[in-house]
């Protein structure tokens, strides 16, 4: 019998009770009714004034904003004598008001980063206090120009954080991972926190992020648990800033142009009749016009008598366009931020787009004097786009189709030919219908109640729908093989993540000791669920995918056709605390833990603890570095954190039975039954124990500052399937809880401010990140790998079934099979055999085979370099990986003459081995296994800030031009060496892919 996990709604009755009695029955005393005016001026630190600054009165609720001219004026309590001012990215400053009227405030360098506020788990910090590896990414450093998502922006600019966009299609998303490979069965990508609240890199535009913070070692990361191994990212939302003022109104839009990044050198027609008439092998000229065109030689490349560019009938010269308005306003008291973010995008591929509406409501209310706050966010996103085609398969058959064959025949149908895996890929992209509509809705509240000084107690609930409708038709016409008349299929699913968390916070100073203790409870509950439905040969296939009843294919035999419906829902239920202590200043502990309960452990394992613990040492304000006047801030710290990572899905830990196929039994259709996993209740978490060492540092007045981290992180108790026998066992494999992986690694980051003058700055970042990896083990006393190894991947039909071996005690990534090392006269290759001498690859066999490489960096670098002059501003983004290889399938497949049937690369015929172009059927060997390593000058973007001192209406205005991938440096031949790094087949270059593309933007920021 399954043990369902509860919520415990007893034990959270009398929390809650009390939380709202005192919610609704706590009067505090009103503050004293005398008050004074207070003006002054805000500057940066090369004397500009700062807008936006928020200005109050120390102790009390009382707050402005400064206004683009850097001017305040506030009216305080007559018994007011401190006021403390504060902006984005800086450390705020306390100002005494005590006998004067008029104050003046003057930030310091914007390039001391170690008094910025990072946000942590449930809370903040300042980053002079932080003890883990946290790194924090504010707006005014993003990615400028084109973003597809949050990802995007901080691409290059976190150390240990690798961000890829391996895609040009207008809806995939940048790929994440962060320091290595920490599991065999789970994902890479890390927790997401809007807000908060969990999400996902679409949940919110970019053009609506005010900083990004990443948690980074398992010390910063422990508090959230089984969801914090693979790291936290923190997204905080643009928010209005207490204080009255006018309404503001802010716009930022741009639009983009797109081409492919590059574009590989197929043959032409003019290149096939040449070959033809040197009469090179493979290409002739027998044509037979009875049979439409169809060459008389089956498979062969012949003139057909077109000149036909097929990558450009299936693709297009895309223009997209962003559009993001914001709203704020209110007063002291209640205010209010909302945006609107449109969106329309098109992909280089034609009918590919993403057609995007993102509205976003927060609004924030305080009374009693500031004790009682209450928060209201609505964030929902409806997105549509053309969900038809495989743009993958579209882009391979756009390359090896013949330039010589018409799009159409003289009938006007489409041009074929009977050759295998081979179709017209504009009939793949016309024929057929589809769209995905997809709406998300986030709706939150909280209530902070604050009864006495420094003591919070914060209600938190959040709901997030996500409702997913999908239909797809293929019409009469879009195949001449498979024989049937049409296919339509539609689709549904709904997610939905429900959270409430329940906190409480004090902070306390005796004399030189300071205190931050939190205390909380989370309940997450997760369900999801979804029907589909298919049928094909239809009367008419002009209903697309809307009467999907009117098909027959049940009354035919090997017709597409077929319903499904599933559900699954898991449940998380957390208790945590923390505790932080600061001594003078110099000595910094940090200790939380989380005690954690999932739905998806076995009924043995329901519960377990997550600890974090970290220790800070500033060197700096010690007595014998009073002297070092060079050093600004140096930070010696130390964390141990533990995080887990949950079963993959939902009811492994059960037994689960499957129905099959159905039999006829005494005049009976009856369905079979069986097994289809082993119950298992010893099955739990994976449990992953790091240990981080790190600096921080800030020197020459702040000119220089950074960090540098150590770490090792050891994965426990990974799981993995393992064969059993049966019986005993119901099931052939049983998931459980047995291997070890580890990772190591040094982290690097430096800011530098190498210009800081009133009218010329220049800031520079830079970030180094290696790591190094190693599969540990996959067995121990209960469960055993027959092998040592398993394998991954594949090259496709008909060369070899995995391209990877993934080595017990070895790195995820190793490329496995033979090493090429010359050509022989009849153009095959000569391989290195398992004794080390040459012999021909027809006399190759498995063991032969050898390691070949890498497919995943060792090193990621990134330089992000900003520049300002007056009103002009010019960024430079680079950054590159180093040290892996790449497989170049594009290079394997049509780099071979002998492979006729479809076009080929013009470097097909170039030699080998400064010998003989090869001709030889495939093979998988070293010779197509390049070095991948790169640099790419992946973003520049220059911007002019419009002089507008005395607009009455218009406060600030910026326009810009950007580019985006704009260059690489490499020596790897194919598309983009920047590939997919995830998994354990990393550093393939498929021949199916949405190649990835370069983007030129012309943008404008407005502020009203």
């Amino acid at each position: 019998m399954r043990k369902p996990l509860h919520l415990p709604g007893k034990q959270l009755l009398f929390p809650l009770f009390l939380l709202f009695s005192m919610i609704f029955f706590y009067h505090p005393v009103l503050a004293q009714t005398d008050t004074k005016t207070i003006t002054g001026t805000v500057r940066n630190q090369t004397d500009e004034p700062l807008d936006g600054a928020t200005i109050s009165a120390k102790g009390t609720t009382v707050s402005t904003l400064s206004d683009a001219k850097g001017n305040f004026s506030i009216r305080v309590p007559a018994r007011a004598r401190t006021l403390v001012v504060s902006y984005v990215g800086q450390e705020p400053i306390e100002v005494s008001i005590e006998g004067q009227n008029n104050v003046n405030v003057s930030f310091k360098s914007a390039g001391n980063t170690l008094n910025d506020v990072v946000v942590v788990g449930y809370g903040t910090q300042k980053k002079t206090e932080v003890t883990s590896a946290i790194s924090s990414v504010k707006s005014e450093s993003f990615t400028k120009g084109f973003a597809r998502d949050p990802g995007q922006l901080i691409q290059g600019k976190v150390a240990g954080i690798a961000i890829g966009t391996i895609s040009g299609n207008p809806n995939a998303n940048t790929q994440i991972s962060l320091r290595g490979v920490s599991s065999v069965l789970a994902g890479t990508s890390p927790l997401i926190l809007i807000d908060g609240i969990p999400g996902s890199l679409n949940s919110v535009a970019p053009e609506d992020i005010e900083s990004i913070d990443v948690l980074k070692d398992g010390s910063a990361a422990a508090i959230y648990g089984t969801r914090g191994t693979n790291g936290v990212i923190l997204i905080t939302t643009v928010k209005r800033r207490g204080g009255s003022r006018p309404p503001t109104i802010a716009y930022s839009g741009y639009f983009s142009y797109q081409q492919i990044a590059k574009r590989m050198e197929f043959l032409t027609a003019d290149d096939y009749r040449r070959l033809i008439s040197q009469g090179v092998k493979g290409f002739n000229q027998n044509l037979d016009p009875t049979k439409g065109g169809y060459s008389t030689v089956a498979g062969t490349n012949d003139d057909y008598g077109a000149n036909t560019d097929w990558f450009k009938q299936v693709t297009q010269e895309p223009l997209s366009h962003t559009h993001n308005l914001t709203l704020q306003g209110g007063t002291g008291q209640t205010n209010y931020t909302a945006s609107l973010n449109y969106r329309d995008w098109e992909g280089i591929f034609k009918r590919s787009n993403n057609h995007q509406v993102t509205a976003r409501l927060d609004v924030n209310h305080s009374m009693w004097d500031g004790k009682l706050k209450f928060n209201a966010n609505i964030i929902n996103r409806t997105r549509k786009y053309f969900s038809g085609p495989d743009y993958n398969w579209i882009y391979r058959q756009a390359l090896i189709r013949n330039p010589t064959e018409p799009v159409y025949t003289n009938t006007g149908a489409w041009y074929e030919r009977d050759v295998y895996m081979y179709v017209n890929p504009l009939r793949l992209i016309q024929e057929v219908s589809g769209e995905t509509r997809v709406q998300d809705m986030r709706i939150s509240g909280s209530a902070i109640l604050s009864p006495i000084k420094d003591l919070n107690f914060k209600v938190l609930f959040a709901e997030n729908k996500a409702n997913t409708l999908t239909g797809y038709a293929e019409t009469f016409n879009y195949s001449s093989t498979n024989g049937r008349r049409g296919y339509a299929s539609r689709s549904e699913g709904l997610d939905r993540d429900d959270l409430l968390e329940i906190t409480g916070d004090y902070t306390k100073n005796i004399n030189d000791h300071h205190f931050t203790v939190l205390g909380g409870y989370s309940y997450q509950y997760v369900v999801s669920e979804g029907f589909n439905a298919n049928n094909s040969n239809f009367p008419t296939d002009q209903y697309t995918y809307n009467r999907l009843q009117a098909g027959d294919a049940l009354t035919m035999q090997n017709a597409a056709v077929g319903m499904n419906s599933n559900k699954n829902d898991s449940k998380l239920i957390g208790f945590f605390g923390r505790i932080n202590y600061n001594f003078r200043s110099k000595y910094l502990v940090m200790a939380s833990l989380r005690h954690e309960g999932s739905s998806r452990y076995g009924a043995n394992y329901k519960y377990g603890d997550f600890p974090g613990v970290s220790l800070g040492w500033r060197i700096n304000n010690e007595e014998f570095m009073k002297s070092v006047t060079f050093v600004n801030d140096l930070k010696l710290r130390g964390g141990y954190g533990v995080t887990g990572t949950n079963p993959v899905s939902s009811y492994q830990s059960l037994v689960i039975l499957s129905y099959g196929s159905r039999f006829l039994y005494n005049g009976n259709w009856i369905q079979q039954i069986a097994p289809s996993s082993n119950p298992n209740p010893d099955l739990r978490w994976e449990r992953k124990q790091e240990l981080n060492l790190g600096v921080d540092f800030s020197l020459f007045k702040s000119r220089i500052s950074g960090s540098i981290d150590l770490y090792r992180r050891v994965t426990k108790d990974m799981l993995y399937n393992y064969s059993v026998p049966t019986p005993p066992y119901l099931f052939s494999t049983i998931l459980a809880n047995v291997g070890s992986m580890e990772n190591k690694g040094l982290e690097i980051l430096v800011n530098a401010a190498p210009v800081q003058t009133k009218n010329f700055d220049w800031n520079s970042n830079l970030t180094f990140s290696t790591n190094k990896n190693k599969l540990v083990t996959l067995s121990n006393t209960l469960f055993q790998t027959s092998l040592n190894y398993f394998t991954a991947g594949g090259t496709g039909e008909p060369i070899q079934t995995y391209t990877h071996r993934v080595y017990i005690g070895q790195p995820i990534g190793l490329f496995y099979g033979w090493k090429s090392i010359d050509i022989a006269a009849d153009s095959t290759w000569i391989i290195q055999g398992a004794d080390g001498k040459p012999k021909s690859v027809k006399n190759g066999n498995e063991t032969d085979k050898q390691i070949l490489g890498n497919g995943i960096p060792k090193y990621i670098a990134g330089w992000n370099n900003t520049f300002r002059y007056k009103n002009w501003d010019l960024s430079i983004n680079l950054r590159g990986a180093f040290g892996f290889k790449i497989l170049n399938l594009q290079k394997m497949y049509y780099a071979n003459p002998k492979i006729n049937q479809y076009n080929m690369l013009k470097s097909a015929f170039d030699p080998v081995y400064n010998k003989t172009p090869i001709y030889t059927d495939l093979a998988y060997v070293s010779y197509y296994i390049e070095p991948g390593d790169y640099v790419k000058i992946d973003n520049v973007s220059l911007g002019y800030a419009l002089p507008l001192k005395n607009n009455k209406y218009i406060k600030t205005a910026r326009i810009y031009v950007a580019g985006l991938n704009l260059y690489t440096i490499t020596n790897y031949t194919g598309v983009d060496p920047e590939l997919n790094t995830q998994g354990f087949s990393p550093g393939v270059d498929e021949r199916d892919k949405y190649p990835t593309t370069r983007t030129f933007t012309i943008g404008a920021n407005l502020s009203f």
